[in-house]
């Protein structure tokens, strides 16, 4: 008797790294449940998308791709498709009307529903749809396929207590709900046992860690414990929050030896009226200051940020005010979006809209400064030698030089001559030429071979894709 065929899996993911992390534990339970992710290039029988709410046209976008589904799903009897995310959160009332084609719909505080719902639904055969309003197991208990074996996302908090007017993560992600150290170190542990050489800590944000159990302390001592990890090379961390941000938290970072010299911290604005319409609890001297105490603590830090353009009610002057925090804070990069209205937010029904024109022309103009800064930042690394641990799917400056590619303890990307590396190990190279956005480094000098480089690189889940660099906060 021939035994019946696995079923195959893609996972297509839209958002910040919350959610690729998430996919990550959905692609953990479908293979727990005994479905196999498809190969490159072919279709799948499960195809999942785990969605996102703050970008615009994130329904257009989705909905879209969805259409495109319906003759592949016609032309290949069993075919399911299942919508998760943010987006499902938000919109489950609505994504069966718009697509009735979708077998299942799942929220963010359910994704370990998945497998059981898929299976529901081919019994029934009838659509699916399940979404709680509250968390009630932690998701870093869930089953989870990595997709790397030398570096791994490692969730500290879920949820956000925040208000800020623009974003609609908290309606969806909930209160922010905090694991306790003793996890989070255990699981850290585990990671290094099978080879992994850096966490990045997550969470809407990371810096409020603890409220939810009474120590305010609470993150600059998790950060304190992770550089008594033996094996663990490299600590980062998204996101931070300026309110939240302490001088305690700035000391562990310049004193823990595997924490590295790299700083993401969203400004959103320098103007402190559009910090105050926006709800963010400080303001452009506060933010600065912070900056100048962490360059003070670690003097070759490099620090990025998250920057919106044409927030309801911006003025020339109040762009002006971003433009000069910008100078004054000289960003390695920033993530720089233009606003957009976000059903649900107190924002998208404030007065004072700025047209659509004028945002555009302020984003370029933010543009040209924020590029020319982080040029001159990255041409000050030339002549240096920089640590690059040596990554899977970075991209290549040239392929036609064959170079590796990887980032650098303070998180630039670094093109490094060809060698014999392998993703996960290290190499020490020379930085022989800067551009905006990468390094060059030509020039060899050592070369350390990794227990991760030793096991290889898991392949990245299908579909996989990282549309927004950070969470928000």
């Amino acid at each position: 008797m021939t035994p019946t065929a696995a079923r195959t899996y893609e996972v297509r993911t839209y958002g910040c790294q919350m959610n690729v992390h998430d996919s990550e534990r959905l692609a953990g339970l479908l293979e727990s449940a005994g479905y196999v992710r498809a190969a490159d290039g072919e279709g799948a029988d499960v195809v999942v998308f785990n969605t996102c709410a703050v970008r615009e046209n994130a329904d257009n976008r989705l909905y879209g791709n969805l259409s495109h589904l319906v003759p592949v799903k016609q032309s290949r009897p069993g075919m399911q498709i299942a919508v998760g995310g943010c987006l499902a959160q938000k919109d489950q009332a609505t994504i069966l009307e718009r697509a009735p084609w979708v077998d299942v719909v799942f929220g963010t505080h359910n994704i370990g529903s998945l497998p059981v719902l898929l299976e529901r639904a081919r019994i029934e055969q009838e659509a699916q749809v399940e979404i709680l309003e509250a968390l009630e197991v932690f998701p870093s208990t869930l089953p989870t396929r990595r997709d790397s074996a030398y570096a791994a996302w490692v969730s500290i908090s879920v949820g956000c207590n925040n208000t800020c007017t623009f974003c609609i993560v908290p309606a969806l992600r909930g209160r922010e709900k905090d694991r306790r150290p003793g996890e989070i170190l255990a699981e850290i542990e585990t990671l290094v046992a099978e080879g992994v050489l850096e966490v990045t800590l997550l969470g809407q944000n990371v810096n409020a860690y603890g409220s939810e159990f009474g120590d305010r302390a609470a993150f600059a001592k998790l950060l304190r414990a992770c550089g008594r990890i033996d094996g663990l090379e490299r600590v980062r961390f998204t996101s931070p929050h300026p309110r939240d941000f302490t001088d305690d938290v700035i000391a562990a970072m310049a004193e823990t030896p595997n924490v590295m010299p790299q700083l993401h911290m969203p400004l959103q604005s320098g103007s402190d009226a559009v910090l105050q319409r926006m709800r963010r609890s400080y303001r452009a001297d506060r933010y600065l200051g912070i900056i100048d105490r962490v360059r003070e603590a670690m003097p070759e830090a490099a620090i990025t940020t998250d920057i919106i353009v044409g927030f309801p009610g911006e003025t020339e002057q109040d762009f002006r005010a971003t433009l000069e925090v910008v100078r004054q804070a000289r960003f390695a990069s920033a993530f720089t979006f233009q606003y957009s209205q976000r059903p649900g937010t107190p924002a998208a029904t404030m007065p004072d809209q700025v047209p659509k024109e004028v945002v555009q022309e302020r984003y370029d103009r933010l543009i040209d400064v924020v590029n020319d800064i982080a040029w001159q930042e990255n041409r000050r690394q030339e002549g240096r030698e920089v640590e690059v641990l040596i990554a899977e799917g970075e991209g290549r400056k040239d392929e036609r030089t064959e170079r590796l590619s990887g980032r650098a303890r303070d998180n630039r990307l670094v093109h490094v001559a060809a060698c014999d590396a392998r993703p996960g190990d290290v190499v020490t190279a020379e930085v022989t030429y800067a551009a905006p956005h990468h390094l060059v480094a030509d020039r060899v000098v050592s070369l350390r071979n990794t227990r991760a480089g030793d096991a290889g690189v898991v392949p990245p889940a299908a579909g996989v894709s990282l549309g927004m660099p950070t969470l928000r906060g």
